[in-house]
């Protein structure tokens, strides 16, 4: 009598159903990774934005410039009450990255912010593969420049 070794069928399929039934709740787990890293990204640009922000007003109060309520040029940076403009003038020179031709980021053509050298303007930066399905409520960063009584303030909306 030769004896054979290897699997019977229904031990296969037992294996595969069990295979299915992890592959089922653990997919969902691993398909959101995208919008993860770009939320991370995100975060990243935010962080940028508020160090850049910093030093450019510790430039413009070196020079007396940190309570001016007209765009002042703070080493060629566009700033209002000391703090860089919602503007490629502005905050897109202070942030390497945001300046006009960036391969990474873009501000949201056609929204509501798309900057200007007044205070409390709003512009929204996004990643340029994103900028078609982007708008200023969705997978952005939002900078909203100085006013009288605030100071800038940066938001992230996450992508979904």
């Amino acid at each position: 009598m030769i004896k054979q070794k290897g699997f019977t069928l229904i031990e296969l399929v037992v294996v595969i159903v069990i295979l299915g039934i992890l592959a089922v709740t653990a997919a969902p787990k691993f398909m959101n990774l995208q919008n993860d890293a770009r939320n991370a990204s995100l975060q990243g640009l935010k962080g940028a934005i508020q160090g850049a922000a910093g030093i450019v007003y510790g430039k413009a109060a070196i020079q007396g410039l940190e309570s001016s309520d007209t765009a002042q040029d703070v080493d060629g940076i566009k700033t209002i009450f000391g703090y860089p403009t919602a503007s490629s003038a502005g905050i897109a020179l202070a942030v390497k990255g945001l300046e006009s031709g960036s391969t990474e980021w873009g501000p949201i053509s056609g929204a509501a912010g798309t900057g200007g050298d007044a205070e409390g303007d709003v512009i929204s930066y996004t990643l340029l593969n994103q900028a078609s399905n982007a708008t200023a409520s969705k997978c952005s960063v939002t900078y909203k420049a100085a006013t009288s009584s605030s100071v800038p303030t940066v938001t992230v909306n996450d992508c979904e």
